[in-house]
This record gives structure tokens, C-alpha cells and sequence, in this order.
């Protein structure tokens, strides 16, 4: 019987990537991986949020599919990091001026400066991450040269959701977000929806502190880089007997996490890449929800540089492994057999269709 899921987001997760700073220094340009290679002429150019390359998370992962374009394909690149969104605007216009073939902007924010450079410049291609282009009413719409490179996350935090449910120790759980923006809220509706499927199934009241879904109202730190504010709100979400936290902020998740690890049980599960492995947290790190950001960059890049470049969004879900959970690593032996075997039975059931979880937000 097909059960639907309604993550009533708004959300699409926020962005930030690499090294331009505010104050009009020129960005960082580098040559590619091989003198002379096939993508010796071509210019990968990309703008990260204000989140900066070093976020452990969304601009980092952005980055590094850049990186690895250069390496694999021997192109040029250059790269801008903004540090507040009065940045965004000239730093788009830098790599439109240094003649990039391709310029990405990293997260929901960027989307007007890249669609504005889009729409002046027909002749260049751009890319837009976790987010779609929108017309004057703000109805989504088309670019010929603009490409969403955008993700259902849903999928992926409804199964973190049943996970956190499983694994409390206390009966509570909690998300909040950066900015309330549907590249985040996405996030939290499906962890949500996660924790009800978990309470449902096995008769139990797990609660869920942060996140409202019906009424999208919750908890923001209002922004992705103070560290203290989510560091305030999981102090909080502690005092209330939260056990497992989901930050859903970007930097602002390394806050969290330090506050976690002064809590003798309590975990976090991490955002956009392994926080295992990206982050010094990986003791309390149970799972990550994860968006291959990286690998999407670099397909892109690739597709253009080879003269395949599509405007069609790409659109990262679970059966095509554009989203998914991280390993539990260090927990690998404390999710009890049962729990991870009907969170592998979900994820197949919702690449099959058997479950589907929907927000406002998805794709």
C-alpha cells in the first residue's frame, strides 16, 4: 500500500563555496590539473555562499567537485568567496568578466546574481546549486544557459528521521535550520516525517523539538556562520532532553556539534557531506545526511567542457545516489540489526515508490 509523506518544507538547502574576500580583492585563479589537456581552454569558474570553502559542508563539497574537474579534466579555474551576500553580485560579475565558461553559484542565495548574469550574458553558461531560477512573480522558470543542480533531501532525512527516532535514549530528538529557505526546510520536513513513520510504526511518542511541519515554524539560527547560535540553540534542545540533533546550518552545525560533545550520549547527525569524515566531531557524528554536491559539480563542468551542456536540472535523489545516509561508523555497532534493516527496506521502498515523501520543497 503506497503511504505518502507530506514534509511540508520550505527549503532548499543554503549555499557558500571558495576565495575572493569583501573587500574587492581580485578571486583566486589556478591553472588545471594537466598543461596542454583537453580542458586547457575551457574556465570553471564558481561563488561560494557566505558559509566560505572551509564549512564542512556546502561550499566545501562544492569546491572540491570543482577540484576534482580540474584534475580529471585539466581545465583552468577561479573561484570567489563571498562574505556577506553584498558580495555575491560583484563576485558573479568577476567571473563573467575573467570569461568563465562555466560559472556556479553555491546555495538558494545566489540564485538572483547568477540569473541576473545569466540572463546578460546568453553566450556563457552558468550554474545554479540548490535552487531553481524564478520569474518576477516568483514562479519557477527555464534559462537556455542556466543549469539547477538541485537535490530532494527529503528522502534522505526521512530515513535520519526514522534513525534518530530508533536510536533515542530519551524519547526526544531535534532539528533547526540556518535560514528558513526551502534548500533548508526540506531537510527538517523530512526528518520530521522520519520521526512520525518511526512513531507510527512502532507505537511509541518520540518527540521532535525545532520543527513544526504542518505549521513550518521552528527553530533558526539566522544564518550559516555564528557558531555561538548553534551552539545557544543545542544547549537548549539539551536542557529539554534532546539526545540526537540535526543542524541544518552549515557551519553553524559546528556550534552544535561542540555542544553535543560536552553532553555525556548525546549525538548529532551531520548535513550535506560525512561529517565523519569532514569535520572533528566524528566520536558523536551517528549519521550525515548527504548531498554527492562534488560529484554533480563535476558532471556538470564535464558535460560542458565536452560541449554537452543542458539547461535540464539535475536533480539528486536516492535512486540515482544524489542523496543518501552516510555510514554509522563509529555506531556501527550500536543501531540494532532490526533498525537498520527497516531503514534499508524504507530507502528501497521510496526508490520504488512503494513510500513517498513529498514537501512543498522537493524537487
Amino acid at each position: 500500500m503506497k503511504r505518502k509523506h507530506l514534509a511540508s518544507a520550505t527549503a532548499l538547502m543554503a549555499a557558500s563555496v571558495l576565495a575572493l574576500s569583501a573587500c574587492g580583492e581580485a578571486p583566486e585563479e589556478s591553472s588545471g590539473g594537466s598543461e596542454g589537456g583537453e580542458g586547457a581552454d575551457y574556465l570553471g569558474c564558481i561563488v561560494s555562499d557566505a558559509g566560505g570553502w572551509d564549512d564542512k559542508s556546502f561550499n566545501q563539497s562544492a569546491a572540491e567537485g570543482l577540484e576534482m574537474a580540474v584534475e580529471e579534466l585539466g581545465i583552468e579555474e577561479a573561484r570567489a568567496e563571498s562574505q556577506s551576500d553584498a558580495d555575491f553580485g560583484p563576485n558573479v560579475d568577476s567571473m563573467v568578466g575573467q570569461g568563465c565558461n562555466m560559472t556556479m553559484g553555491v546555495g538558494f542565495l545566489l540564485e538572483d546574481s547568477i540569473q541576473q548574469a545569466a540572463e546578460a550574458n546568453p553566450d556563457m553558461h552558468f550554474g545554479l546549486i540548490d535552487s531553481t531560477f524564478s520569474d518576477a512573480d516568483g514562479n519557477e522558470t527555464e534559462l537556455e544557459n542556466g543549469k539547477p543542480i538541485i537535490f530532494n533531501t527529503a528522502e534522505a532525512s526521512f530515513l535520519a528521521g526514522y534513525l534518530a527516532a530508533g536510536m533515542t535514549e530519551t524519547g526526544t530528538v531535534a532539528t533547526f535550520g540556518g535560514i528558513q529557505i526551502p534548500s533548508v526546510t526540506i531537510f527538517m520536513d523530512g526528518f520530521a516525517d522520519g520521526v512520525d513513520e518511526y512513531n507510527s510504526d512502532n507505537d511509541e511518542e518520540v518527540e521532535l523539538l525545532g520543527w513544526d511541519k504542518e505549521s513550518q515554524e521552528g527553530s533558526f539560527s539566522g544564518d550559516f556562520d555564528n557558531q555561538s547560535q548553534g551552539q545557544a540553540l543545542t544547549e537548549q534542545f539539551m536542557s529539554q532532553d534532546a539526545d540526537i540533533i540535526m543542524p541544518v546550518a552549515g557551519p553553524v552545525g559546528l556550534g552544535a556539534a561542540s555542544a553535543a560533545q560536552g553532553e555525556e550520549g548525546t549525538k548529532i547527525i551531520w548535513v550535506d557531506s560525512d561529517g565523519y569524515e569532514s569535520t572533528d566531531y566524528g566520536d558523536i557524528i551517528l549519521t550525515s545526511v548527504m548531498k554527492e554536491i562534488s560529484n554533480a559539480v563535476k558532471d556538470t563542468i564535464a558535460e560542458d567542457s565536452n560541449g554537452n551542456f543542458s539547461a535540464e536540472p539535475y536533480v539528486g535523489t536516492l535512486e540515482n545516489e544524489g542523496v543518501g545516509l552516510a555510514p554509522y561508523h563509529d555506531f556501527e555497532g550500536d543501531v540494532p540489526e532490526e533498525l537498520d534493516s527497516k531503514i534499508q527496506e524504507l530507502r528501497e521502498q521510496i526508490i520504488s515508490g512503494e513510500v513517498t515523501v513529498e514537501s512543498p520543497s522537493s524537487p
